[in-house]
Parts: structure tokens; C-alpha cells; sequence
């Protein structure tokens, strides 16, 4: 039996790992040296509100959460704990490349930290947006809710739930579009998130995209060191040249939470531990069992459940 870690997406507003800093050295430690890559302070990464300018604020944000993943892997490795396999979503998928040993931490967080300088858009651009959609599941069902509703893309699709009945989805667009397709379909179907103003993983972030893109070439990317699933397709990265790909990619192309732990299960992982709080817990329904770590008891919960499932960790790799 293997370990999978699991990396979500997303840049949440409320501030996450306090206790995991106060609780571990090796947290507060990693802190510090993000805030010496970064220029923010520990505090603007763990807990002060973030920017109000919207590429400042989504540049703060994806440092904040990726510092927290990674934060949780080191504490699992300084138990011991590493996994045989490995892959996130978006941000995630990011912080995953890093851990399996495809990109240096400094030039991740180098290069989340720069995006803040994408120049913002137009004051008279159409406003856009993000909604959580439920989509129904079976043969000649659409492939979400708005399908072919010019101005909504599909962005993301995390599987179906605990329940079986639906499968969760994200949507991205124009912001107008997506609350008229909320307005038009049964109650709950789309529900658009307030305060969510960037159409993360479509077209509309092209420019984004195309401002990176040098940067993202400017990185040195190598081999991954263990198995990581790609958030785009069905496919295991392999090589630097993958996961450069991957990068360039990221921010324009849906994500696919059913890719990522499929592809787990196909390399024979039986365990998998979700990293900080972006992906909801009990809610979506998973090829094996997963604990989610965003609190100190929750490292115990890890190592427990490991042991008690006879995980075998004697052929992981010691990350960086």
C-alpha cells in the first residue's frame, strides 16, 4: 500500500495555519525563508488581510496557501511521512512539481510573488467571475450546467459527491453571464462566489498567461523524483518539459480533481492526505481514503492512519 499527497487550489481569504506555526519549528522556520523570497512579512503571508488590488491581492493569496501546503508536507516529513505519489490542483499542482523535486522552492515562490506585478484590467472590462455548479452525472447528461451559455466556461471539475447523485463543478465567465445562468436554472444549481472577480482556468486569462510566460520560461524545471499527476488531463508528468507545460498552461485550461486521484489509484496509491483546507472535506467522493491536514491533531490523525493501514514508505524519496 502507498501514499498519494493531494494539493488543492484556489486562494482562500481567511487566514489558514496559524496553529500549525505556533505549534511546529519547522513551520515557523519555513515562514521566515518564504519571507526572505517573497519580501512580505510572516504576518502578510500567515494572517493580515490580503491587498485590495485584485493581481496583488490573487499574488499574496497563492503565496499564503502554498506556504501552508508545504508547511504540512515538511511536518510530515520530519515524522518520516513522504509519499509515493503526489499531485494538486492549480496552485496545486504548483506546489506539487516543487515537492516532487521538478522546481526549486525559491523560484516557485520568486515567481508567485512577481505575479503581482500583472498589470490589472481595464476599469471598463466586463466584470467576471466564479460559481460552484452541480452537474448531473450519467450518459447524455451535459457536461455542466450552462453548456454552450456564451460567457461561461467550465473551469474546474472535482467529481461527484459522497452520495453519488451530482458532481461538483466550477464555472468561470463573465460575471453578468453567470448570474443570469444562476437565475435560469433550478435553485442551487450555480452559485456564484461573492468577492471572486478573476475567471481562473479559461480564455479570459489569456493576459495573465502571456505576462508570465517569460517568466515561466526563465525557470529551471527538472525531472520529477516520484510520480505527479497533471491537473489537466489524464497524464503523469515525466519530464521537466511536462511540468514546464503545466505551468505555462495552468492559468487558462480547466483543472480536473478526477484526473489527479484517478491517476493515484492508477499508480497504487491507498491512502491520500489532502494539504490545507481548499479542498472541501466529506463532501466528493474519492478512490480511497483521504485525511485532510490543516491542524496540528490532524498530523497525529495522518500518522495513525497510515500505520494502521500498513502503508509502506520505504521506497519515498526524501523531498526537499
Amino acid at each position: 500500500m502507498s501514499l498519494g499527497y493531494l494539493f488543492g487550489g484556489g486562494v482562500g481569504t481567511e487566514p489558514h495555519g496559524l496553529e500549525l506555526h505556533r505549534t511546529y519549528p519547522v513551520v515557523r522556520s519555513w515562514y521566515e525563508q518564504v519571507s526572505e523570497w517573497t519580501g512580505l512579512t510572516v504576518g502578510q503571508i500567515l494572517e493580515e488581510d490580503l491587498p485590495t488590488a485584485q493581481e496583488e491581492r490573487q499574488s499574496v493569496g497563492t503565496v499564503r496557501e502554498a506556504a501552508l501546503a508545504i508547511g504540512v508536507h515538511d511536518v510530515l516529513a520530519s515524522f518520516n511521512l513522504r509519499p509515493a505519489a503526489i499531485g494538486g490542483l492549480s496552485l496545486g499542482a504548483m506546489a506539487a512539481s516543487c515537492l516532487a523535486g521538478s522546481v526549486d522552492r525559491r523560484e516557485l515562490f520568486e515567481m508567485l510573488a512577481g505575479s503581482r506585478d500583472t498589470p490589472e484590467p481595464p476599469a471598463d472590462a466586463p466584470r467576471q467571475g466564479i460559481a460552484i455548479a452541480f452537474g448531473a452525472l450519467g450518459e447524455g447528461a451535459p457536461s455542466h450546467p450552462g453548456e454552450n451559455v456564451p460567457g461561461v466556461h467550465l473551469a474546474g471539475d472535482f467529481g461527484p459527491t459522497t452520495d453519488g447523485t451530482q458532481r461538483i463543478l466550477m464555472l468561470a465567465g463573465h460575471a453578468e453571464a453567470l448570474d443570469a445562468l444562476a437565475a435560469e436554472v433550478p435553485p442551487g444549481t450555480v452559485v456564484p462566489l461573492p468577492g471572486r472577480t478573476i475567471a481562473v482556468h479559461t480564455p479570459l486569462r489569456r493576459h495573465y498567461r502571456d505576462f508570465m510566460a517569460p517568466r515561466i520560461d526563465a525557470m529551471s524545471f527538472t525531472d520529477p523524483e516520484i510520480p505527479l499527476l497533471s491537473c489537466l488531463e489524464p497524464k503523469v508528468l515525466r519530464t521537466a518539459a511536462d511540468v514546464r507545460d503545466l505551468f505555462q498552461r495552468n492559468s487558462t485550461d480547466p483543472i480536473s480533481l478526477v484526473d489527479v486521484y484517478d491517476g493515484m489509484r492508477e499508480q497504487g496509491v491507498q491512502l491520500g492526505l489532502v494539504m490545507g483546507p481548499s479542498i472541501p472535506e466529506g463532501i466528493l467522493a474519492f478512490p480511497f481514503p483521504v485525511v485532510h491536514i490543516e491542524q496540528p491533531e490532524h498530523i497525529e490523525q495522518a500518522l495513525t492512519t497510515a500505520y494502521d493501514l500498513g502503508i509502506d514508505l520505504t521506497g519515498a524519496p526524501a523531498l526537499s
